[in-house]
């Protein structure tokens, strides 16, 4: 008998994978105890249970947190990035003390220094909302000015160029000719941020929120404590993957549109 080729070597292999897969999958769906599945994730009184505040409180909550951090994080990102490119040394040192900083403390522990740590050293009461905006925007400015430094780096030297022999200063320049260029550049990165922070939005549930401040993932974890259940885990996931599968989507295609005009 003739030896294999490597192609046919390779087919064979994958062959024998999926056979083992197939094998497995069987085996699971015959030893699984899919009554107690059901109950643990797929329990229907409970998912009804669940309606319709985990939308109009819990997913909506989350939206607004998500947009509060990233909005004030975009802003104070950008400054970072100016101050990251300036020519005075100590806007440089400034920013990157903080940029490397805030990127290696976990977001854990920036919640928990605004949301308990402030107000027991400066004995204020902060609102949660701004709590939430300044934890999430503070971690993300730091991600966020690397991602724009580099998008007003790859702009075209030549746009500053134009733009000052037109007799526009290097302030207005940068404002009207390569910020705007940068961001078309960087969107992509950016939209993953905001996935990421609004995956990082469920930390908001260590700062004791009312019901009416819930988002998902406290909202999840105080309905599997009452119904002793994993559905309502499961919703609050579906519900993130609502939020976070389009953004994915968005970033896919504003990648492929990026790739395509450069």
């Amino acid at each position: 008998m003739a030896a294999l080729t490597r192609r046919q070597r390779a087919r064979a292999f994958r062959g024998a994978q999926y056979a083992l897969l197939a094998v497995a999958v069987l085996v699971l769906l015959l030893l699984a105890d899919w009554e107690r599945l059901r109950q643990a994730f797929f329990d229907v009184e409970v998912a009804k249970a669940q309606f319709p505040d985990i939308l109009a409180t819990a997913l909506v909550n989350t939206v607004v947190y998500t947009l509060l951090g990233f909005g004030f994080g975009l802003v104070l990102g950008l400054v970072l990035a100016l101050m990251r490119l300036s020519s005075v040394p100590p806007y440089r040192w400034l920013a990157v003390t903080y940029i490397e900083f805030f990127r290696g403390v976990p977001a854990l522990l920036v919640f928990i220094a605004l949301g308990f740590g402030v107000p027991l050293a400066f004995e204020v009461a902060l609102d949660k909302y701004v709590t939430v905006m300044l934890a999430l925007g503070l971690v993300g400015a730091a991600y966020m000015a690397e991602t724009i430094r580099a998008g007003i780096r790859a702009v075209p030297k030549g746009q500053m160029e134009a733009a000052r022999s037109l007799g526009m200063s290097h302030g207005r320049a940068m404002i009207s000719v390569i910020i705007p260029q940068a961001f078309r550049i960087v969107l992509p990165p950016l939209t993953n941020e905001l996935i990421l922070l609004t995956k990082d939005s469920s930390l908001v549930y260590l700062l004791g929120l009312s019901l009416g401040q819930y988002e998902l993932a406290n909202f999840g974890r105080d309905a599997l404590n009452e119904h002793k259940s994993l559905t309502p885990i499961l919703i609050a996931g579906l519900l993130y993957l609502m939020i976070t599968l389009p953004l994915g989507h968005v970033v896919r295609r504003l990648e492929a549109r990026t790739a395509k005009a450069s």
